[in-house]
C-alpha cells in the first residue's frame, strides 16, 4: 500500500524552510547532533559490537538428564515429575528414592529395587529425587511402600540431587503425609561431626507430617568398613518386615533381567558410544557443574621424595575449551578409565574376547527402569569406560552370581563364601576381589558363558568421576587449573604383597610417566589415547565443580587454614592468591598455615614454594608443621600443633579470621575439637557455649571445610 504522504507535493519554498529548521545553528545544536548520532550508532551495533549472547549460556538452563539430547532427552522430556502418577501408570508397588552424592546409594538404591521384584515379585521402581516433584510424594497412596536411601556428606549435608527435596521437606507447611507409609537407610561416616544426619532429618519430618514408619531407621558407617555389611543387615530386616507386615509371599529367587543386551552388527562405529562420558549423569546439579570435555594435560611432576609412594602435581590447560571458567577453591572431576590388565581378564572369562567390538544395543524391559550406560556401545567400552569392575564385590553379589557358575564346583565355592560373614570378611582380608578375579577363582579353566552382560549392567555400578580440589589460583592463572593427587596403592591385610590400586590416581600415574616415555612403576597399562583416540596427545576428559570453599571478600581478612597432606592443594591457591594482592598494594591480613605429613624429606608437598611465599609474605604468613612419622621426634598431628598456638588461633578469630580445614573427616573432626577446647579454656565456656558459638560461625560462612573418608 502506498504511503499517504508519497502524494505531497515538496515546493521549493517547503524545502528552503525544511533546511533552515534543521541546520544547526549553535554549539548545543551541534552536540545534540553529535549524542544522537551515537545513541543511534551504538543503537545499531547491539549484537554485533556489544551485548553479544554466550554461546554456552544455554548450559546453564539445562537439566542435566536432557543434555544427551536426540532421543533421551525427548524421552525424559515427556516423564511426569509426580511420582504417585508414576507410579499408578508403571504399576508399581513398591519405590525406592535415593540421594547420592558419589553413587553408592543409588547403586544400594537400584541393587534394593531389583532384590525386591525377584524375591516378592512385586513391581518395584528406583527414584531419583531430582526427577520428581517432592511435594508429589503426599499423593502416595498407602497401598504403596517408599523406601529411601540417602547419603549424608560434608557438614552434614544433602547430596546435590536431594537438595530441592532437603528444601521441601524442612520448609513445606500445612502437608500431611499420612498416607505414606516408609522406611529408611542412610550412609554416613561417624568421623563426620554430623553422622548420617540427613537420613535422621528427613524421617524426623516424615514422622512429624504424619507418615507411618515400618521399620527403624537404618545407618551403615563406612568409618569402620563396614557399609556393605550394614546395608546387608538392614535389608534383612527389611524384608522380614515385608513378609511379616506387608504380606509379601517370598518366591524362590530367580535372575529376571530388567535389560536386554543384544548385538547388533547392522550399526556402524558412528552410531556408538565408544567410551565419552555419559553426560546425562555427569551431575544432578547443573548449575554447579560444566560439561564434560577433553582437557590437555600442560604440564606433570612428582611432589614425594620416597620412591614407593606417588603424589603428583598436574597443572591443565584450558585454550582449547572456553566454556570453562574456575575460582579458587572449586575442584575438578576427572572420568578414568580401567586398567587393561582387568579389562582383558573380564572380557576372557565372560568369553568375550573375540567379540569384543561388536556393536551392542542396551534396553530396558521396564518402563520405570533406566539404562544407566550410554548405549549402543561395544562389550570392550562397557568394561573399559562405563563400570567399575575393579571395585569389590560384596557378599550378595557372590551369592547373585552363584546361579550363573558354569561348573557345581564353582556354584558350591560361591554359595559357601557368600552366605556366612564370617568367611567373607576373613577372605577379602586376604586377597583383593573384583568381579573378574572372583569368577577366576571360582571356576580358574572355565569361562563364564551363562553369566549375561545384563546381569553385570544392572548390579555393576557406573564408572564415577573423581574430585580434586583445584591447587591454583584462578587469579594468577586463570587458563591453567592445577590438581594435586596422591596416589592410592593399598597392601591388601594379610597379604601386603598384593595391591590395591586406586582406579582414578593410578590412571593419573600413567598419563604422567608417559609424558616422559615412561611406564607406570606397577606395570599398569591404560588405552591413554581414550575412545576414538578423543584424549590423543595427553588429554583427560573432565568437568569444574563450583565449590562454597573460598577465600573472603575481603583481602585484610585474617586466614586460619589446616591440612594435612593433599588437603594443602587449595591452600597453595589462597596464599598465592594472597601474596599478589600484596604485590599490587592491597593490605594482605594474617595468616596461619598448619600443615601436618608423614616426614618433611618425603612428603612435604610445595615445601619450596611455601617457603618462598613465606619469605615474601613476610609476618602475614606463619607455616606450623606436624611430623607423624619423623625419626627421634614424638608423632605430631595438626590438632596437637594447633593446641600449642591456642592462644594465636583465638586472637585471630577474635579478629575476624575464617577458619579453613582440608583434609580427612578424622582429622577435621579432631581440629574441631581441640579448637573448642582452647575457646572454653581461654573464654571460660561451658560446651554449650562453645556449641552455641561454632553453630553461628559456621552459619555466617567462617567456618569451612572440605573433607573427605
Amino acid at each position: 500500500m502506498p504511503s499517504p504522504f508519497a502524494s505531497w507535493p515538496l515546493s521549493p519554498d517547503l524545502l528552503q524552510d525544511l533546511s533552515k529548521v534543521m541546520t544547526p545553528t549553535g554549539v548545543a545544536d551541534y552536540i545534540a547532533l553529535t549524542l544522537l548520532s551515537m545513541v543511534s550508532a551504538t543503537y545499531l551495533s547491539r549484537g554485533i559490537l556489544w551485548d553479544q549472547p554466550d554461546p554456552y549460556n544455554y548450559l546453564w538452563y539445562e537439566r542435566p538428564q536432557l543434555k544427551m539430547g536426540g532421543a533421551a532427552g525427548a524421552n525424559a522430556r515427556q516423564e511426569t515429575r509426580n511420582i504417585a502418577q508414576k507410579l499408578e501408570e508403571a504399576e508399581k508397588n513398591v519405590v525406592v528414592f535415593w540421594g547420592s552424592q558419589s553413587g553408592t546409594a543409588e547403586g544400594f538404591a537400584h541393587r534394593l529395587a531389583r532384590e525386591i521384584a525377584l524375591r516378592f515379585r512385586q513391581g518395584t521402581m528406583t527414584a531419583d529425587l531430582s526427577d520428581y516433584d517432592p511435594e508429589t510424594i503426599a499423593q502416595i497412596p498407602p497401598s504403596k511402600l517408599a523406601i529411601f536411601i540417602l547419603s549424608t556428606y560434608g557438614e552434614g549435608d544433602p547430596s546435590d540431587n536431594t537438595a530441592e527435596f532437603w528444601d521441601w521437606i524442612n520448609k513445606a507447611q500445612d502437608v500431611s503425609l499420612a498416607n505414606v507409609r516408609y522406611c529408611a537407610f542412610g550412609l554416613g561416616n561417624s568421623n563426620y561431626k554430623f553422622y548420617n544426619r540427613v537420613v535422621d532429618v528427613v524421617a524426623q519430618a516424615l514422622d512429624r507430617r504424619g507418615a507411618q514408619s515400618l521399620l527403624p531407621v537404618g545407618r551403615a558407617n563406612d568409618a569402620e568398613g563396614a557399609t556393605q555389611e550394614d546395608f546387608i543387615s538392614w535389608k534383612d530386616d527389611l524384608f522380614t518386615m515385608c513378609k511379616d507386615h506387608l504380606g509379601f509371599a517370598e518366591g524362590e529367587v530367580q535372575y529376571l533381567p530388567t535389560m536386554a543386551v543384544e548385538e547388533d552388527e547392522s550399526l556402524e562405529p558412528i552410531d556408538l558410544h565408544h567410551g565419552e562420558p555419559d553426560v546425562r549423569e555427569t551431575t544432578k546439579a547443573s548449575a554447579q557443574c560444566s560439561p564434560v570435555r577433553p582437557v590437555t594435560i600442560a604440564s606433570a611432576r612428582e611432589l614425594f621424595e620416597a620412591s614407593d609412594r606417588h603424589c603428583l602435581h598436574m597443572d591443565l590447560d584450558l585454550s582449547s575449551v572456553p566454556e570453562f571458567t574456575y575460582k579458587t577453591g572449586d575442584h575438578l572431576a576427572i572420568w578414568p578409565s580401567n586398567p587393561d590388565a582387568e579389562v582383558e581378564r573380564l572380557l576372557q572369562v565372560l568369553g568375550l574376547a573375540a567379540r569384543r567390538d561388536i556393536p551392542i544395543s542396551i534396553k530396558s524391559l521396564d518402563a520405570a527402569t533406566k539404562v544407566r550406560v550410554p548405549t549402543p556401545t561395544t562389550a570392550a567400552a562397557l568394561l573399559r569406560y562405563y563400570l567399575e569392575v575393579c571395585a569389590p564385590v560384596n557378599r550378595d553379589h557372590v551369592l547373585g552370581l552363584a546361579q550363573f557358575a558354569p561348573t557345581p564346583e564353582a556354584k558350591t565355592y560361591l554359595l559357601q563364601l557368600g552366605q556366612d560373614k564370617a568367611t567373607y570378611a576373613n577372605f577379602i582380608n586376604r586377597t583383593h576381589v573384583n568381579l573378574g578375579r572372583l569368577l577366576q577363582l571360582a571356576a580358574p579353566d572355565t569361562p563364564w558363558s551363562a553369566l549375561p552382560l545384563s546381569y553385570l549392567v544392572e548390579t555393576l555400578a557406573p564408572i564415577q568421576p573423581r574430585y580434586y580440589s583445584i591447587s591454583s589460583s584462578s587469579v594468577l592463572a586463570p587458563r591453567k587449573p592445577s590438581i594435586t593427587a596422591i596416589v592410592s596403592t593399598t597392601p591388601v591385610p594379610e597379604n601386603p604383597e598384593e595391591l590395591v590400586h586406586g582406579v582414578t590416581s593410578n590412571y593419573l600415574l600413567a598419563l604422567s610417566e608417559n609424558r616422559r616415555d615412561a611406564t607406570h612403576p606397577h606395570g599398569l597399562t591404560y588405552h591413554l589415547n581414550g575412545p576414538s583416540d578423543a584424549l590423543q596427545g595427553g588429554q583427560v576428559f573432565a568437568h569444574l565443580r563450583k565449590s562454597k570453599f573460598k577465600l573472603p571478600r575481603v583481602g585484610s581478612c585474617p586466614l586460619i587454614m589446616v591440612a594435612a597432606g593433599t588437603g594443602l592443594a587449595p591452600f597453595r591457591a589462597f596464599i598465592s592468591e594472597r601474596r599478589q594482592l600484596q604485590q599490587i598494594g592491597r593490605d594482605v591480613g594474617e595468616m596461619i598455615l598448619f600443615f601436618g605429613c608423614r616426614r618433611p624429606d618425603e612428603d612435604y608437598i610445595y615445601r619450596d614454594e611455601l617457603a618462598e611465599l613465606q619469605a615474601a609474605l613476610g609476618d602475614r604468613l606463619r607455616i606450623v608443621t606436624a611430623f607423624s612419622r619423623q625419626a627421634g621426634t614424638p608423632r605430631q598431628y595438626v590438632q596437637d600443633r594447633i593446641a600449642e598456638c591456642g592462644n594465636d588461633v583465638i586472637r585471630l578469630l577474635d579478629e575476624g579470621a575464617n577458619l579453613y580445614i582440608c583434609g580427612r573427616a578424622g582429622m577435621a573432626r579432631d581440629v574441631e575439637k581441640t579448637v573448642g577446647q582452647a575457646m572454653q579454656q581461654t573464654k571460660g565456656w561451658s560446651a554449650s557455649q562453645w556449641n552455641d558459638w561454632s553453630k553461628a560461625f559456621k552459619k555466617r560462612g567462617k567456618w569451612q571445610e572440605d573433607v573427605w573418608g
